[in-house]
Order: C-alpha cells, then structure tokens, then sequence
C-alpha cells in the first residue's frame, strides 16, 4: 500500500550509524531479551534493516531524549512549505494572529490548573478557588459583537474592496456615480449578516441560559434548601454517604427529587449514564466512598473532619486520581479514590442516590475542557471566489495603469489612476456577496423543504456547498451507524446451534430439570469434595444437550454486571419504610442496568428462555428458574472487563449446594488459550463474525474449598502490593484461567441505522473515504467496521498493536507500511503516541487505507483527527456524530452533521446540518451538495462575468475618447443594470440542475468530478474572462462603427443590445428549465421596456457628456 512512502531514515548507508544502533542494542544487558535486537539489526543487506530503523533517525539519534524528537516532523513539515508564497501570504497572517493572541492575552490571561484539597463542609479551607460554574459557548458580548462580526466579514479581500471603494465616493474629486449605488448593496450585505448572526448568537445565549438556570439542592448544617445556581455543577466526588460542597445539579431518570429523605442503598452504589460526555449509552456502575456510609445519618458528614485531594484539572475522561482523608479517627483514614468514585459534568444519575462534594467547576471540567470553541466555518468555495476576487483586481489595477500610460501621465495622473481603478471596480461586483448569500439561504430552504430527508435542519447557512466537496467523512458508531440496541442472536454449544428460530427447544430443555445436574447437587451438599470428583469425571462421560443447555444458561445468567431495578411508585414520605421483600418483583416493573448493553442482551434473553435474574448486589445474586424456584448464589470475587484481559469473570458460590464455580467469558482471541482443547470455536466465531455478530466465549472451572481459600489468600496480597499491583493481580486471577471447560459461543447482533450498509457503500462509491472514531472498544469497534460493510468481507485489517513509546511506534508503523489495501484500526492511546513522534508518516499511512477506525478516542482526538486531515491533506472534512462527546469533533470538520437520537440534541444543535437518520446523508451529499456547489459555481461566475462585460464596454469607451475617466453609464442605469435588469434571471440559475437527483443517487460516482473543482477554477474562470471580453469590445466598439451617425443614440444603444445579451446568455447556460426561470427572463425584460419611459433622462444627461467627448475628438481630428 504504502512502499513509495519513505520512512525518513536520515542517514540510511552510514556505517557508523549501523556500529552505533548494534552497541545500542548490545548494551541492553545479556539475555535473549537483550540479544534479539541486536541480532535483528544484523542484515545482510543495508536496505532491509532501515525499515527497523527509527523514522528518523540519524548517527546522532542515540544519544538524543525521546522528547526531541516530536519537534523533527514539525521542522520537516516547515521545510517543504518554505517559499515565497508562505513568505508572503503567511507573513501577514502570523502578524495578525500575533497581535490578536496578545491582546487576548493581556485582556483574559489564562489560569493555571493546580491540583486541589476540598473540605467537607469547610468551603472556607479550600485554598483553590473553584471558577464561575456557568457554561458560555456564545462568541461575542454585548460589546464585542459589532466589531467581531465587521471583522469577520472584511478581513476577506472582497468585502474589504468594496467597503474602501464605498469610502472613496465621500472625496468630492474621486465621486464618479451616486453614493446610493456603492453604499446601498455594501449595507444590505452587512444588514444581513448582522441579523443572521443575531439571530445565532440569541439562540446560543437561550440554550445558556436554559442550561445554567437549572435547579440544584445543597446539603447545609440546618437543612436541604433548593436554589438555583449558576449552572450543572461539574466533576463531582460520587459518594452515597458524602454531600454537596458547591453548587450541585443531581440528575435523575425522572420523578420527585424526594432523595433527601430516602435510605441509601445497601450496596452504596448507584449507576450513571455518560452518553453526552463519551457516547456511550450503557449504565456505568460507581462506588461510593466506604468510610462515609457508616455514617449514621447525613448530619453527621459535618462532624466529621475529612478532606478530598484531587489533580488537577485534565483532559482524559477515563481516568482520575485522589484521596480521601479523614483525620479526626485514630489512626487516620485514607482511602485512594478512582475513576469508579467520581461523576463527571454531563452525566446523569441512572439509579441510586448520590450525595456529592463538588471539586471541579466552569471551564475546568471534563466536558468544557473536551470541548472546542465554535469558529466561523468558510466554505471553499468562498475561498476560490476570493482568491479570484484577487486575480480580478490585479487586472483592475493593470487595466488603469494602462489608461493612465497611455493618457500620457498627463496633469495631475494619480487622481486619475483612481479615477479609472472606481471606473473599472465594476470588475469585482459587489452583487456577487449578494447574489452568493441569497443563494446559499435558497439552498438552505430547498434542504429544508425535501420531503426525502424529513426533518432535516440548516443550522449553518453559509456552507451549503462543502456538502458537494467532501473527501473524508468522520463517523461515530454508537447511535450513528447503529441503534445501541443489542439483540441475542445465537448460542452455539460445540455440536448444536441455536438461533432466533429455534430458541423455544432452550426453553423445553430449562422447563424439564436436567437429571445428571439434580444427582451432582445432591452429591455436593454434605461437603466440598464432590465437586472435585465432578471435576475429574466430566471429561469422561458424555453430557447431555439437556445439561449443556442448563450449564450454558446458567453461566450467561451468572457472569455479567448487570442489576435489576424495580421502579418505585409509591414516591412518598412512607418510601423509606418499604421492605425490599414487600416490593413488586413483576417483571413488567423490572429493568436492567449494566455497564454494556452486550450484557443486558445476554441477560433478557435468559429471562425469554425462562431463567430470570430478580436480585443483584455486590455480595449475592438470585435467579428465578422456570418453576419459580429462586436460587441464591454468593458472589465471592468479581474480575472486571478490561481492555488489556478482554474477558471478565465472576466466583460464586451455590448456596443450597456450597459448590464454588468459577465463571469466565470473553472475546475468542482471549479465551482461546484458556478453554479446553476443541476443534469447532475458531470456526464458529469466523462464521458469526461474518455475520455481524458479537461473539463471546463462555467458560467455566469448578473450584474445592481448598483451592479457592488459597485463590483468595494470594488474590488478597496482590492487592495490598504497593508496587505492580495490576500485574501481581492479573498473575494471580491468571493462576485460575487454565483448562476451563467451554460451554457455549454467544452471537449478538448490535442493530445497525436503517439503511446503513447501502449508503456507505453508496458514499465509497462516490469517492468520500470513511473513517470510524468511537470510544467503544476495539473489538466492538471491529466487529460493527465488519457488519455494517465498512470493512468489506474480502479486505483485510489490519490491528495496530499498542504502543507506549517511540521505539514500539516505530515498529508497529513499519510494519503497518508492508500491508496493502488494508483497513485500519488504532486505539486512542497508540493514536497519540504516533502523533507525537511520526504525525507526518501515521497521516500518509492512513489516508491511503480504504477504512480506517480509531477506538476509544476522547473527544479532543476526534477533533484533532480532523484537524490532522485537514492540514495534511488540504481535503474539505465532515463530521457525523449524535452525542455531546461528538461536538468537538463536528466543529472542527470543515462540515458537521448531527443526528437526532437517544444521546440527546447536543450534536444536533452544534452541527452545521441537522438530520434525523444516517441514511438522510447520502441524499443529502449526493443530490443537494452536488446542486449547491454546481448552482454557485455557475452563479459565481455569471456575475463576474455581468462585471466583467461592462467594465470591457467602459474601457472601450475611454479609450476611443482619449482615455478620458468618465463614466459611460450613470446613475440608475448601473444600478438597474446589477439589479431588476439582470438579477432576476441571474439568481434563477439556483434553480438549474445538470443531472436529476435519481441520476445523482444511482451514479454516486459522479460525485468524484466534484472534489476536483473543476466547476470553479482558474481555467473555466479565464473562459468567462475571455467571452466578457469578446461580447464586451464586439458591443460598444460595433454600437460605435454602426451607428456613428446617430452617435447620440450610442448609448442607448449599446445598454439595450447589453441587457439583451445578458438574457441571452443566462438562457443558454441554463441546462433544466425551470418555470420560474421562463418567468425572470420575461420579467426582467418587461421592466427594462416599462423604464424606458423614464430612462430617457439618464440616457440624455449622458448624451451630454457623449457630445461633447465626441466635439472634443472631432476638434483634435480637426486639428490633425
């Protein structure tokens, strides 16, 4: 894929170099560890071993800290861009921005983030102040909005023409025309973008405003008291047992806020949503401080002398380090505090009760550090028009300083210079921002009003055409590709398969009781030695389906995180006295909480087959079997899904039984190794892999008395180990995982958005490259890449394995660069490693990959992803997301689409363009982005062309009449000329289409001639300059040779023959007639003969001026 991507090895033959990197190796230490590098750098050939060198190393590379070398692709990169264009173009922008961060800076000087101790009850201890807890994403102030939007507006060359044409009119020497005819468009251009932007900035400060008026309960000395604060309190220490200090904005599912006078929850726990901050909708389970809950009421957390230690305010949602201290016990308590303490802003309390300190605020928490300030987008389009804009007014200058040469340089020349430069501006239309704003607002509508694409918003009028230019689409995957709705699909045992049809024979098997598994329970109630007997004997004899069903089942039912909740209804001050055992276990009250929604698919499709989960807590849980026996088992350790184990497990204990079981499940690439040996998993999981589905591996051991009182001995150490506690720990859970007998293979299905599959094949096919960016994890992120065809089934992928450092980037990089058209997919913490040493070489790689997908990336990665592609590539970008996790990402794209769905409006409000499904995209890229950018194209050009034609007449004109800096044309007539003459049928073409939009959506490849811009560049441009040039000369100078004499009538003449051929023109550019189209042609020529009744006014004040150039030429002529 990649092998004419150098690497950048800089100095690749040096013998030197190679002695050095072998006794760099060498000196590793003795050992096989040590030796293998060494040996692998002994190649025969030099060339082979520079693919293992560093990409950039040099001789002197090794002496160098690793912390040199994330400046090098930055130098690199400075290098190619040297030039005369970056002196010059770049020159005036880096002073511009220089001055501007001074001033910011001098103005708001950024507070420096320092860890912090928080008191309980004591604000007044508290040495770091905690910020305003308000959330502004409003761009201006009440004094800042008419000078930021004047200077967003003229700080582009067109709008800064106009406005210093418009002033020159006020010096009586240099007034050509009327005033009204410069300033008139010059105003309604800025009129409109005021009010547009008015209108934006009135509706961010409402939804502020909303946000930061909500309602907050804090705990006080006397009592609770409800008052409204700045904001959501942020960051919160997530304890059932601790209070608010601050301002503190609980959140529920719904109902009453009645927490003040109910019981904490046994368990002291509670689950969280975090869908607007990471994009996941599964409940996060989180633990409250254990030393607050033997408290015993909440008065007494103000007895108490307990402070929080926490770091400092940091971008990373995934993690977080502090204490807990209380110092008035003897000897003092100290309890380390993690990320299964906290609740960051933007989450919302599921279940359970918190009672909270508050430890961030304002700007320093998770959300608002994660999230980047809304800029002014700027189509490329605009950018194009601009740069042409420029070209046009070199010609406007050469043009006058031509006229004033061959004028002789006669009298006082400067003043006639600029006579000619206000003569000629006509070049740069000023209707050309009025025309482009109109059209934008009338493709706006027209996105609006598509019935295909219901209820989708323009909430960004400016870029319409970007949706007709775009090379990368940037996609979320939970609740964007698919609905976060997991449904089971499959349980394959080894020898038999269930699927969706087939799942009532599980149910027969759960409501006959399995004889073989009643003997070994009555076996194993009078000690612990029969399951041992168990143990050695299953291999020997032949399970039934029967019993493998009833096993398998159990296993799902049992190994999992998810609790039950039966919702309460009652909601009054008797709620506290309500028994758990008088509460309505009906299973139309029951939900499900988990930390994945994998796990409630598992655990709801037990409950269909008859095995039902109605009680969990972090000591016990209980199933209830088909007959409506409830049976209890003991959780005695629980080992968490991570990302390093990929697998989780769970030890419980049988109550009526005693038997200890040790159950375990994960992805097959980790259970492979554990389970027995078989010959049917790897098969299997390729087969539901290509399916779609999510598979995982369920295993179990059984464990003696013995050997779990050893287990829990070593378990016990490890985790009071102060150094290498993960991997003490990891060893001794490890000391269990071996020969598990395999009990079945699990199929989910993660439903996917309607109609996902063909418009991604329909957005490949029209050259728009994909890329995936989601916080989930690396296997679900694979296995939806597959499913929804993002990853076709015959292309390969390739994993990037994690990286810590310089040397393993390097590595993994070379290898990544010997695949060929291959996927690829990188985690967020490798992503940021290759960023900070090969950005340069991690860009060059990806963008030639057909998919690429990054898992758990953090908000500021997608937005920085995004930016990557943008200065890398120089391609426009789009965004694609649905969560509050996705706002970054969207407003760094050069275009953002929000989706409408269960995470909320957040995406949706902050995106450019608002849809309610995926699928809208295509249609919505495909048809409207195609007609915006061709329809402003086209219109873009027409305009300058209006300009151009008549400044060609006026240069005529000067010219036969000594070069003479009089206007041919004045008054009204220039203004009806831009306006009611030719406006109308101009602006039609918003309405033109080459293709029709069935066309567009079955040929997407027709999309690819868009990304070139061939609709709008400096060759069909200088055709329009040729053809204003040609009608423009053939007009004035033919209406001069024709009717020399009626040379009064000139003209007249000559502005009629003007507007004809621009109605003509419009006529035959159009390429779809349109009925309002016929309509403006008509229009506008019926205006211009109804004026012509008082147009004789102005035609005579110019004959005037006509007479007596023309007396002044024929008295030269006299005299010659």
């Amino acid at each position: 894929m990649a092998d004419q991507i150098p690497l950048y090895p800089v100095r690749s033959a040096a013998a030197a170099a190679h002695r050095k990197r072998a006794a760099y190796y060498s000196a590793a230490g003795p050992g096989s560890g040590a030796e293998w590098p060494s040996s692998r750098y002994q190649l025969e050939d030099e060339s082979a071993h520079l693919d293992e060198m560093p990409l950039m190393m040099s001789e002197e590379g090794f002496e160098n800290d690793e912390s040199d070398y994330h400046t090098l692709p930055r130098a690199r990169t400075a290098r190619r861009r040297r030039g005369l264009e970056r002196f010059v173009c770049g020159g005036w922008k880096l002073l511009c921005t220089s001055c501007c961060d001074w001033l910011v800076n001098i103005c708001q000087r950024k507070r420096e983030l320092k860890a912090r101790t928080v008191w309980l009850g004591c604000p007044e201890k508290c040495e770091e102040k905690h910020p305003r807890n308000s959330i502004k994403n409003q761009k201006y102030n009440i004094f800042t909005f008419i000078p930021g939007v004047l200077y967003e507006q003229f700080k582009f060359f067109l709008n800064l023409y106009f406005l210093v044409v418009s002033c020159s009119q006020f010096v009586p020497a240099l007034k050509i025309g009327y005033l009204y005819t410069y300033w008139a468009p010059l105003g309604f251009v800025l009129a409109v973008t005021i009010m547009r932007e008015a209108i934006d900035e009135f509706r961010r400060f409402q939804r502020d405003k909303e946000v930061n008026s909500q309602l907050y309960s804090k705990l006080t000395v006397r009592e609770s008291k409800n008052s409204i604060g700045h904001g959501i309190s942020e960051d919160v220490r997530k304890s059932s047992g601790l209070f608010y200090c601050g301002p503190l904005a609980p959140r529920g599912s719904g109902g009453s806020q009645s927490w003040q006078k109910r019981p904490l929850h046994s368990a002291s726990s509670c689950f969280i949503r975090t869908d607007q901050l990471d994009g996941e909708t599964d409940w996060k389970l989180k633990v409250a401080v254990s030393c607050t809950q033997r408290l015993p009421a909440l008065g007494d957390l103000f007895s108490i002398s307990a402070y929080v230690y926490a770091q400092k305010p940091q971008l990373d949602i995934h993690s977080f380090e502090g204490t807990f201290t209380r110092e008035d016990s003897d000897p003092p308590i100290h309890e380390s505090l993690s990320i299964e303490n906290t609740l960051w802003a933007n989450t919302i309390v599921a279940s359970g009760t918190v009672i909270g300190v508050v430890i961030y605020t304002g700007k320093e928490t998770r959300s608002v550090m994660n999230t980047s300030n809304p800029k002014n987008k700027v189509g490329l389009l605009d950018l194009e028009l601009n740069q042409l804009t420029k070209a046009l007014f070199v010609a406007l200058v050469a043009l006058s300083v031509v006229m004033v040469t061959l004028q002789g340089f006669v009298g006082p020349w400067y003043r006639s210079l600029f006579r000619f430069l206000l003569l000629f501006s006509y070049i740069i239309p000023i209707s050309l921002r009025v025309n482009l704003d109109m059209g934008k607002a009338a493709y706006g509508w027209m996105i609006m009003k598509d019935e295909s694409i219901p209820g989708t918003v323009v909430r960004t009028s400016t870029i319409p055409e970007e949706l007709g230019r775009l090379v990368y689409l940037l996609t979320d995957k939970t609740g964007t590709l698919t609905q976060n709705e997991m449904v089971f699909k499959r349980l394959h045992l080894g020898t038999v398969s269930y699927g969706a049809d087939t799942m009532d024979e599980i149910q027969g098997h759960l409501r006959n009781p399995c004889p073989q598994m009643q003997s070994q329970a009555g076996g194993n109630n009078a000690s612990s030695t029969p399951p041992r007997k168990a143990q050695s004997s299953a291999p020997k004899v032949r399970k039934s389906v029967s019993s493998r069903v009833h096993e398998a089942v159990k296993a799902i039912a049992l190994c999992h995180n998810v609790s039950p909740v039966y919702e309460s209804r009652a909601g009054v001050g008797g709620e506290a006295e309500y028994a758990e055992a008088d509460q309505d276990f009906s299973d139309g009250n029951r939900t499900y909480q988990a930390a994945s929604p994998d796990e409630v698919a598992l655990v709801q499709w037990t409950e269909s087959v008859g095995l039902t989960l109605v009680s969990r807590d972090l000591g016990s849980v209980q199933l209830r079997t088909p007959s409506g026996q409830i049976q209890t088992y003991c959780i005695l350790q629980m080992f968490p899904f991570t990302s390093e184990s990929k697998r989780m497990g769970v030890i419980v204990r049988d109550e009526s039984t005693a038997e200890i079981t040790f159950y375990m499940k994960g992805a097959d690439v980790a259970m492979s190794s554990i389970v027995q040996y078989n010959d049917w998993l790897e098969e299997e999981c390729g087969n539901m892999a290509r399916e779609g589905l999510r598979t995982l591996v369920v295993a179990k051991r059984a464990l003696t008395e013995e050997q779990y009182q050893d287990f829990e001995s070593r378990y016990s150490q490890a985790k009071l180990s102060i150094h290498d506690r993960a991997l003490k720990v990891a060893a001794v859970v490890e000391s269990l995982e071996r020969q598990m007998e395999l009990l079945c293979l699990t199929g989910v299905e993660d439903r996917l958005q309607a109609d996902v599959r063909p418009t991604l094949e329909l957005l490949r096919n029209a050259g728009i490259k994909i890329w995936m960016l989601t916080g989930d994890k690396l296997e679900t992120a694979t296995c939806i890449a597959k499913s929804s065809h993002l990853v076709s089934r015959t292309q390969d992928i390739h994993i990037f394995r994690p990286v810590t450092n310089r040397g393993e980037a390097h590595l993994e990089l070379n290898a990544f660069r010997r695949k060929h058209d291959c996927a690829l997919v990188i985690s967020g913490d490798s992503l940021e490693v290759c960023l900070k040493y090969y950005e340069h070489e991690l860009a060059e790689l990806a963008c030639q990959c057909p998919a690429v997908v990054c898992c758990r990336c953090s908000p500021t990665q997608k937005a920085r992803i995004a930016k990557l592609l943008q200065h890398h590539t120089g391609k426009r970008t789009c965004a694609v997301g649905d969560g509050g996790n996705d706002v970054s990402m969207i407003q760094a794209a050069d275009c953002g689409i929000g989706i409408e769905g269960k995470e909320g409006r957040q995406a949706s409000l902050a995106a450019d363009f608002s849809v309610t499904q995926f699928r809208h995209i295509g249609r919505l890229l495909m048809v409207h982005g195609r007609s915006s950018y061709k329809r402003s194209a086209a219109l873009g050009q027409f305009v300058m062309h209006r300009g151009l034609i008549i400044s060609t007449m006026q240069a005529v004109f000067s010219s036969v009449f000594y070069f003479a800096s009089v206007p041919l044309y004045q008054g009204f007539l220039m203004v009806g000329y831009a306006t009611i003459y030719t406006m109308f049928p101009v602006f039609s073409l918003v309405l033109d289409q080459d293709v029709k939009p069935e066309t567009a959506m079955l040929y997407p490849e027709l999309y690819k001639d868009l990304t070139k811009g061939r609709s709008l560049s400096f060759k069909t441009f200088l055709v329009w300059v040729l053809i204003s040039i040609y009608q423009g000369g053939i007009l004035m100078y033919g209406a001069l040779l024709l009717f020399e004499s009626e040379f009064v009538h000139v003209l007249a003449i000559s502005f009629t023959a003007l507007i004809l051929t621009e109605l003509l023109m419009v006529a035959l550019t159009i390429r779809t007639w349109h009925w309002l189209m016929a309509v403006a042609e008509v229009l506008s020529l019926g205006c211009y003969v109804a004026s012509l009744a008082f147009l004789n006014e102005y035609f005579d004040h110019s004959k005037t001026h006509v007479r007596t150039l023309h007396d002044t030429k024929s008295l030269f002529s006299w005299k010659d």
